[in-house]
């Protein structure tokens, strides 16, 4: 009977798995946040030690309050997100500021942070090791136009 119940126990506490956050693809080289799980889940990061209030506008999400932790660094975890490009500002204080471990996009008249939440199953937008061609940048004369003339041939 004890061997019965401490194996629903174990079993029970093992059902759930950790979520698994890995750097988003969108994050400047050697950037650990902001990071996504396998559930499309963004986890977010800023350090504003002095902050009193910091939130994370999404333009086609969670607008939300950031929690502070006691290292300085204000974090939030989103809701599954729908596969694809999402554009954010952190709000320090009232301040639009960009996400210092994102790249920066121009989207929606304005520059700001990105983060792609990939589509399970899906490779068609990712970098595959496949041969590619060549863009080079060439220098002709027109005879159209009666001057020297720039172009990028792929």
């Amino acid at each position: 009977m004890f061997c019965a119940a401490l194996c629903a126990v174990g079993s029970a506490g093992g059902a759930e798995e950790p979520a698994r956050f890995e750097p988003a693809t969108t994050n400047v080289r050697g950037a650990a946040y902001p990071r996504v799980d396998s559930a499309s889940r963004v986890e977010l990061r800023v350090k504003a030690p002095d902050a009193a209030k910091v939130r994370v506008n999404f333009w086609s999400g969670p607008k939300a309050d950031m929690v502070k932790q006691a290292d300085g660094f204000w974090a939030f975890t989103t809701p599954p997100l729908a596969p694809g490009l999402h554009y954010y500002v952190f709000v320090i204080d009232g301040a639009d500021v960009a996400d210092p471990g994102s790249s920066a996009y121009f989207g929606g008249n304005r520059w700001a942070s990105a983060v792609e939440v990939p589509e399970a199953g899906s490779t068609y937008y990712s970098i595959q090791d496949v041969p590619h061609g060549q863009v080079r940048e060439v220098w002709y004369f027109s005879k159209v136009t009666g001057s020297w003339r720039h172009a990028l041939v792929y």
